[in-house]
């Protein structure tokens, strides 16, 4: 079962043959190309490829809340429709897949729709390719792939949105889950995560003591001093948590957060890392 992307190589045989013809003969017609259409459920590298409905991309890159600032990455475009709808809505956007046939039916299909300049494919393997320059990463895999590519997923740059088709990360719980109906029938729910900042381990709040944060993807666990926090949650370099009736609220930057905290004392706050 799946996706849009990462299908193998088709091998292509034939022969060339020498034939006297007679000068009278009547010419033979020269055979055309056909050009090439994938077929849905055909065997590729790590899985078969299914195209993702065009309203569940629409809804895909909605959740991610693209801009034409974003760099988008499809991992494993198939026939480019991702690809192609991002830079419709005036993204630079890269497709990267194994099928050099799909390449080029996506690079065709990009000319056509007048977007090749913003739209561009790679013939290449999804787990030997750098993508760590996008801020929109979107996919169609199965499960066990996903996970074989959430480690490094998880070491890209805090706030990096992750849209995948139908499929989840296991244990790291989507941020947002959204389904579309209408004409879509089947394929039609979409995932979203937000690469979270590591906040792991000790901080000194300032005068208000050592936090100790335990991280589990995006859930923020811990104490302020000896009293628990709550509602602990990252959101890309987001932070928020709650101590007592104090809601801090702010932005992590490597070995440092600031934000402002709203009642109990209220007011700026800063922490350094341990």
């Amino acid at each position: 079962m799946n996706t849009r992307g990462v299908v193998g190589r088709l091998a292509l045989t034939g022969c060339i043959c020498l034939l006297a013809v007679s000068p009278f003969a009547p010419a033979k017609p020269t055979q055309t190309q056909t050009p090439y259409e994938p077929t849905v459920g055909q065997a590729g590298k790590d899985v078969v490829w299914v195209p993702t409905p065009q309203a569940l991309v629409e809804k895909m890159l909605d959740m991610a809340k693209v801009t034409p600032q974003d760099y988008l990455i499809d991992l494993g475009s198939g026939d480019g429709r991702t690809v192609i709808t991002a830079a419709k809505r005036g993204l630079r956007a890269h497709g990267i897949e194994y099928n050099p046939d799909m390449v080029n039916l996506g690079q065709n299909a990009a000319k056509k729709e007048g977007v090749a300049e913003r739209a561009t494919f790679a013939k290449a393997d999804i787990f030997e390719s750098d993508y760590s320059k996008a801020q929109v990463i979107t996919l169609f895999l199965l499960p066990s792939l996903n996970m074989k590519l959430r480690p490094t997923i998880l070491n890209m740059r805090p706030g990096t949105r992750i849209v995948s088709n139908s499929f989840t990360m296991e244990d790291w719980q989507a941020d947002e889950t959204e389904t579309v109906s209408g004409d879509c029938t089947s394929w039609c729910t979409a995932y979203l995560w937000i690469v979270p900042a590591k906040v792991d381990g000790a901080w000194q709040l300032g005068s208000a003591g050592t936090l100790t944060l335990k991280q589990t993807f995006q859930m923020v666990s811990g104490t302020l001093g000896s009293t628990p926090i709550s509602a602990g949650r990252l959101k890309g370099d987001e932070i928020t948590f709650s101590v007592g009736n104090t809601v801090y609220t702010g932005k992590v930057n490597g070995t440092g957060m600031s934000g402002t905290s709203k009642g109990g004392p209220g007011g700026a706050w800063t922490a350094s890392k341990k």
